[in-house]
Parts: structure tokens; C-alpha cells; sequence
């Protein structure tokens, strides 16, 4: 590098700033980019943690893809039973992309103690259901074992429990309704095995979870006959497309329906999220892009003088526009690392100890939840840099336009 960058290099260092009038506004260029990034990272990481939070919720409790029969039926409650004798059931060989598939079956009932009562839907599982999907939720006591013998064991909401005064080991009447008018309703004794909490209320406040084989009884089912079938896929993001797989590959009499179609209300509601997710980078880019672009006039303006003296010295206007461009990097930089030192910092606290809780009736969650992803952080960064460089390439121009002769007469 020639002996006129490095003279000017030295002149505009950070040093510098500190006792000229631009330091003001490069503290607040140097703010704004770390306010921005900031701003991004959280907004990024919360609106994607709460995105999948809610989907692998909705996922846990209902599967991915629902297969039912094709009936007119768009309740809770299974009406009309399902063979197990399937050609996906019990691996959907047929479907690469499904991961695991089991059998539930549901029927309403209402709880009944010495003070209180609540209508609940029974949702009856097997030997083949995978209790990892929902064990992050249990709060209390533990999952049954319905792979043996028929028991009597159920887990139980945390807002039933709390409602009906009931806690693990306490046993409870469940009253079953028959379909068939003027029958009595059948009346089962459970014994609460352990407590789960989503912060999905929708689910918590209607769910109990027990074994499929007492609804085959009380519908005089065959131990062949199911209510339905949940499936789960390796890749959400394709769910679409497995689910229209997995239509294609059962019988005309079953109906498919993916959790997206199910709720789309919930999943509908999320979407706005990237669109929010989208105007949060967008403005705080273009706040930290306008800041940047000011601080680079001032510093030109400033530094006018010299700028005059190093074109008469022989430097052309690429060479000097490089060295204000190489000091707005240093600024764009400076506000990247502490940007990204609190904005991680912030996530990382919300991560461990919950700080920000969110009102489960609104969000279906009782916390902000955090996806940290250091690609996306990185991601952030470049395009920060990317757009703040590009956007600084205009005002750098001016230097085109200023005279060596007026510019070292410039007061």
C-alpha cells in the first residue's frame, strides 16, 4: 500500500474520533449498528423458537399426519373403528419419509370427584406409542406402560388436575357416554400415573391419555379395531408433500388429513410471523444503513482538507475512497461484535432461566422460546455488512467531485 494510505489511515482511527465533532455521530453509527443486529438476532431466534415450539406441540399430541376414516366426522371423538390390518401399519414401508406411525383411538367422558366434574376426551394408546414426543411435558410422576396388560393408569393434564383438586396416585371415576340413546354410561376408575403441562391449553384442558384397550371395550371393538392412526414424518418442512404420499398409499375408504390442514388457524397465525420476522430486518437494516451513510458524509466532510492534500500528493479517487471505506468497515465491525455479544448474551439468559414469559392463552407457550442457530447469526452479519458497503459506495463518491486546490484552501 502507497505511504498516503497509511498516513491517512492513521489520522482516521478511532483515536481520532474521540476529540473530533464527528465523534458523536460515529458513536451513534457504531450504536446503531449493534442495536440493529441485536434487534434481528432476538426477533430471528424468538419468532423461529416460537415457530417450531408450537409445531412440535401440535406434532406431540396429535402426530403429523392423521390417518382417519373417510366419514363425515370432524370431531374429537372416534365414531367409527379402523383395522390395524393395514399395509402401512406397522412400518409405512411405502413412504421413505415417515419415521414412525401408531395407533390411538378417542372418546369423550366426564370426570367425576366428590367436588367437581369436567368434560374430558379420552385419548386411548398402545404398545406402539412413542412417549418421547411428550415426555419434555411431564411434570410430575411418569409415563404408563400399556405394552402388557390392561391398567388403569392415565396421564392428566396439570389445568385437570389443578381443577378437579387431584394430584399423582389419586384415583378418579370417568363416566363414558354411549351413542345409542336411553344407554347408561359406562363408568371406569383410573389412577393418575403422571402429569404433563404443554402451555397448550386447547389440549391440556381437554386431554387425558390413557390405554386404547378400555374405548375397544366399551365399543365393543375387536383388539384390531383403532380410531386412527398418527404418523410422524423426518422432515416437517416436507410434510406437505409426505402427506400427499401417504394419501396415495392408503385405501379410498381413509381419509388423510396433515396437522397444517387440521390447524390451520394455529399454523396460519404462525406464518405471520416471517412476515413480521421480514419488516424487523428490513427497518433495522436500513436504520443502521442511513446511520452508517451519514457518519461516512461527515467524516468526508471532516476530512476534506486531507482529502486535498492526498489527491495532490498523487492519489486518485479510488484510493482515497477506499480509505474512508475501510473506516466505515472498522465502524460496521465495531458494531457487529458488540451487537452480537449482547444479542447472544440475551438469548443464552432467555434460553436458561425463562426471563420473558408470554401468556399461554395468546402464544400456546408460557415462555419466549429460543432457536439458537449459529448459521442464521452469521447469515445476519453478512447481510449487514453486505448492504451497509454497498449503500456506503454513494456517498464515497463525493470524493470524485472535490478540487485538491479548493480542498486544501477548504475552512
Amino acid at each position: 500500500m502507497s505511504l498516503e494510505y497509511f498516513i491517512a489511515r492513521r489520522l482516521i482511527t478511532a483515536k481520532d474520533y474521540k476529540s473530533s465533532i464527528s465523534a458523536p455521530i460515529i458513536k451513534i453509527a457504531i450504536s446503531a449498528i449493534a442495536i440493529g443486529i441485536i434487534m434481528m438476532i432476538v426477533s430471528v431466534a424468538t419468532g423461529i423458537g416460537l415457530q417450531q415450539k408450537i409445531r412440535d406441540k401440535v406434532s406431540a399430541f396429535n402426530g403429523q399426519i392423521i390417518i382417519s376414516n373417510f366419514d363425515n366426522n370432524n370431531s374429537e371423538v372416534t365414531l367409527t373403528p379402523i383395522s390395524k390390518k393395514q399395509d402401512f401399519y406397522p412400518n409405512f414401508k411405502s413412504v421413505p419419509e415417515v419415521s414412525h406411525i401408531q395407533a390411538i383411538a378417542t372418546k369423550a367422558g366426564i370426570i367425576r370427584t366428590e367436588n367437581a366434574f369436567e368434560g374430558i376426551v379420552f385419548k386411548g394408546v398402545g404398545g406402539d406409542y412413542d412417549w418421547n414426543n411428550i415426555k419434555e411435558y411431564i411434570v410430575e410422576g411418569k409415563v404408563p406402560d400399556f405394552s402388557k396388560t390392561l391398567n388403569e393408569e392415565v396421564l392428566i393434564s396439570r389445568l385437570l388436575a389443578d381443577r378437579l383438586n387431584l394430584k399423582v396416585g389419586d384415583n378418579f371415576n370417568t363416566f363414558f357416554i354411549k351413542e345409542e340413546q336411553g344407554k347408561m354410561p359406562n363408568s371406569r376408575r383410573f389412577k393418575i400415573k403422571g402429569i404433563f403441562n404443554s402451555g397448550f391449553q386447547q389440549f391440556d384442558a381437554t386431554y387425558i391419555i390413557g390405554d386404547i384397550r378400555h374405548i375397544q371395550r366399551i365399543n365393543k371393538w375387536s383388539p384390531d379395531q383403532v380410531g386412527a392412526f398418527e404418523v410422524f414424518v423426518k422432515d416437517f418442512d416436507n410434510i406437505k408433500s409426505t402427506g400427499i404420499q401417504v394419501y396415495d398409499q392408503t385405501s379410498s375408504n381413509l381419509d388423510t388429513k396433515t396437522i397444517i390442514e387440521k390447524y390451520s388457524y394455529i399454523f396460519d397465525w404462525l406464518q405471520l410471523f416471517d412476515f413480521n420476522i421480514v419488516v424487523i430486518l428490513g427497518v433495522m437494516i436500513l436504520v443502521a444503513t442511513i446511520n452508517m451513510v451519514v457518519a461516512l458524509l461527515v467524516l468526508i466532510l471532516e476530512r476534506t482538507q486531507m482529502i486535498g492534500i492526498l489527491k495532490a500528493m498523487g492519489a486518485n479517487n479510488w484510493t482515497v475512497r477506499k480509505i474512508f471505506l475501510y473506516n466505515a468497515f472498522y465502524l460496521i465491525i465495531r458494531g457487529l461484535f458488540w451487537g452480537n455479544l449482547i444479542g447472544i448474551a440475551i438469548l443464552l439468559i432467555q434460553q436458561q432461566f425463562g426471563v420473558v414469559q408470554l401468556n399461554p392463552e395468546n402464544y400456546y407457550v408460557n415462555q419466549a422460546p429460543v432457536y439458537l442457530n449459529w448459521g442464521y447469526i452469521a447469515l445476519l452479519n453478512l447481510l449487514t455488512i453486505t448492504v451497509c458497503f454497498i449503500v456506503l459506495l454513494i456517498p464515497s463518491y463525493i470524493i470524485t467531485k472535490i478540487s485538491p486546490v479548493k480542498a486544501i484552501r477548504f475552512d
